[in-house]
Formats: structure tokens, C-alpha cells, sequence
């Protein structure tokens, strides 16, 4: 069977880890979201997977390559072109991307899935594939019910008693909102919807393909089914979907390691004395990490591998990425560090480098690490230091150079 995962968005919502990281390969304790999604696919007998590709295409075709240790075949279709020798994408939107792909040679030929790459689902994709066949569907929009009060963060989607669909409504008021089925951005189509996609340009499958289905008053559906979808579209719902991993909230996302200590995992040759070191878990510390004497960890955190928490430094529901180093006294509540950035749950984001705190926060491989400036000739105390990042918020609006980029996986 035959699938499509929509790979070629920027994900401007999840900088700064987008700059250097494409959302399908933002890691979920170190597997990248998108191989959760090959998993299931796998697992329900799609083995014919495209995807579409755009920004940072090669980070996700060098990772996945042809599938097939996933036991999948997979291809990519690039969305963009090369100008003055530079690599640009452009991608063509949803919608857009499949025609493109249908249009170089007929590969939807039977009922396919379309899945976004930045989101951990549980579905039974068999039971679903089997109901819109049933209908007699051209497309299917899996929904998910939401508590009323939680409808104005989505994309409503509201049926008739046959669960035909009607229409759409983006991020309505809990007092306009005329369902509680939400979008999750899952779809069953028949290869007969992309007829409706027009050729050669940017196409929305939300916004501009669905409408021209309800229009044409074609055999369009919603099935609501009750699974677990963890979207992390954004900063704040990625740090959520880690705090939920480590809580043990998120079925089929184990904490990988070895569990040290009751509620506490780590990678391989973690340097750290235990009996010196306050740990309270759930705690993933990955390979090759130094925990000096004296630093405190309380989870729900993830310390990423070969980084380096130092003495007095405090780490408190927070996620580190890799080869990140916390100066002694740091103190992190509810951030999350990803090379020179640092980022509340909120998604309000401090560049460090251009605040001159760099000093406080840096990446491990420094052969010397930039010192702390010095005050009456005290060093400025870390309560100063987190009260400017409680308060203060400088906006990431362009990548850092190559030089200060975090690694990817």
C-alpha cells in the first residue's frame, strides 16, 4: 500500500531547531518524530512511502535514504531549484506536493494515506483505510474530539449525522466553534482527489483543496476516532510532547538508556558521580554527558548527549539539545536550550550570543569556553541572568552562521 509523508514545510514555528534540524527529524528522545511515523506505517502495511521534500531536503534524505531498514521503500520529490549555484526550496504546499509527484508519473493509483512529518500518532490506520472504503470516500479527514474549551487552537471541522463533512473552521471562538472534531492533519484519499489539484503551483490540502471538494459536493468524510496525536507544530507543544515521554504519558515512546536509578536513564559513558550529584527523575542524560559535582536535576528533563552541566547549575523541566554546556550557578526552569538559543515553554526565545550570555550557556566544544564578565569584580549573579530571561525576549529572525550551528542527528 502506498502512502505520502508531508516533509517540505520550514517548521517557522519550531525555530530555532528548524534553522539546522527539519521538523520531521526533530528528535523525540534521539528518534526523529518522522521514523515514529515510518514505524506505523510499516506496521499496517504501507511499504511505498513518498515524501515530499524541501527545506533541508538533504538532512532528511541522508537520514532515512531508500527505507529499508524500516522495512519500507521510500522516495523523495524534491519541491525547489538551484539558483546562482545555491540549493533553494520552494515548496509547493500540500496539496501541491502531491500533484507534482503524480504528475512526474502516476504513483497514487489505489487508496493512499497522507500523513504530516511532525506528529506522534497511535492510529489504527487498517480500521480507518477499511471505514472510508466503506463510505465509498474520495477523501477522509481523521478528527480527534477536543473539550470545548481547547477548540480555539485548531481546525474544527464540522459534519453532518452521516459525517459528511460541511465545512471548516479555523481556530474559532469556544462560542462560534459548531463541533469539537478537530483536523489532525491525517488523510485517506483516492487517487481521483488529485484531479482537483490544479498542476504547477502552490496548493493548500486545509485551505484550498478541501473547500473544492465540500463545493463540489463530493463524497467527502470525517471518521473521529479516539488515539493518541501529539502534535509538536510549535516550541511549546515540542517541549510538552518530551515532558509527556519522560512522564510515561505517550504510549509506544519508551525512554531509551539504561534506568541507573529508579525514573533515571542515561546514555553510554555518562561521567558523573552519583552519590555527589541531586537527581530526581524522570531524567534522560545522554551518552558522553559530564554531570560535575554539585549540579542538580530535576526532571521531567532531557540532558542531550556530550553536554556538560557544571557545578551549582540547576536544570529543572527542561530540555537540553546536545554539546550544550551550563555554566556553574545556571538555572533553567521550564526552557529549552538549543545551541546558542534559549527558549521558555512559551516559545519566547533569547539568542544568546547576541545578548552576551553566550558565557552562561555555549556549546562544549569551545577550546575555550568565553568567560564571565566580571562585576565589582564579582561575577553577575545567575538570579540576574534568569530574571533577563524571564523578562526579555530576542526574536530569532535569521539562522546563525555555520560556525555557531548546534550539530544535527
Amino acid at each position: 500500500m502506498k502512502a505520502m509523508i508531508l516533509a517540505a514545510g520550514k517548521g517557522t514555528r519550531v525555530r530555532p531547531i528548524t534553522y539546522t534540524i527539519p521538523k520531521p527529524l526533530i528528535p523525540i528522545l534521539q528518534k526523529p518524530v518522522m521514523e515514529f511515523l515510518l514505524d506505523l506505517l510499516a506496521q499496517h502495511g504501507f511499504d511505498q512511502i513518498m515524501v515530499n521534500v524541501s527545506h533541508l531536503a538533504h538532512e532528511i534524505e541522508g537520514y532515512f535514504k531508500d527505507g529499508q531498514r524500516y522495512g519500507v521503500h521510500l522516495a523523495y520529490s524534491f519541491e525547489g531549484s538551484i539558483q546562482d549555484g545555491e540549493l533553494q526550496g520552494a515548496a509547493l504546499g500540500s496539496a501541491g506536493g502531491l500533484r507534482k509527484i503524480q504528475d512526474f508519473h502516476p504513483f497514487f493509483d489505489d487508496t493512499f494515506v497522507v500523513l504530516c512529518g511532525d506528529a506522534l500518532i497511535d492510529l489504527d490506520l487498517t480500521a480507518a483505510v477499511q471505514w472510508h472504503r466503506e463510505k465509498g470516500a474520495i477523501a477522509t479527514v481523521i478528527t480527534k474530539s477536543v473539550p470545548k474549551e481547547a477548540v480555539s487552537s485548531y481546525g474544527v471541522v464540522v459534519t453532518d449525522d452521516e459525517d459528511r463533512i460541511l465545512s471548516f473552521q479555523e481556530k474559532p471562538s469556544v462560542t462560534e466553534a459548531l463541533s469539537t472534531k478537530i483536523n489532525t492533519g491525517i488523510y485517506i484519499f483516492e487517487p481521483e482527489v488529485i484531479d482537483f489539484i490544479p498542476p504547477n503551483c502552490e496548493f493548500d490540502i486545509g485551505g484550498q483543496l478541501f473547500p473544492k471538494l465540500v463545493a463540489a459536493n463530493a463524497p467527502f468524510y470525517a471518521l473521529d476516532m479516539d488515539f493518541e496525536w501529539v502534535d509538536i507544530g510549535k516550541v511549546p507543544d515540542y517541549w510538552q510532547a518530551i515532558q509527556s515521554v519522560l512522564q510515561g504519558k505517550i504510549k509506544n515512546v519508551p525512554i531509551p538508556g539504561i534506568e541507573v536509578k529508579p525514573g533515571v536513564y542515561t546514555g553510554l559513558n555518562v561521567a558523573v558521580n552519583w552519590d555527589k550529584v541531586d537527581i530526581e527523575g524522570p531524567v534522560y542524560i545522554g551518552g558522553m554527558t559530564r554531570i560535575e559535582d554539585g549540579a542538580k536535576i530535576i526532571g521531567p528533563t532531557m540532558i542531550g548527549p556530550s553536554c556538560w552541566i557544571c557545578a551549582g547549575a540547576t536544570v529543572e523541566s527542561s530540555v537540553i539539545f546536545e554539546y550544550s554546556r551550563l555554566g556553574s550557578g545556571v538555572r533553567l526552569k521550564d526552557k529549552l536550550v538549543f545551541g546558542r538559543y534559549c527558549v521558555d515553554k512559551t516559545g519566547a526565545t533569547i539568542d544568546l550570543q547576541k545578548a552576551a550570555l553566550d558565557w552562561w550557556i555555549t556549546d562544549v566544544r569551545h577550546a575555550h569556553p568565553p568567560t564571565a564578565p566580571v562585576k565589582n569584580p564579582h561575577v553577575v549573579e545567575s538570579l540576574e541572568i534568569e530574571k533577563f530571561l524571564n523578562s526579555s525576549s530576542l526574536a530569532a529572525d535569521s539562522p546563525p552562521s555555520p560556525s555557531s550551528r548546534p550539530s544535527s542527528l
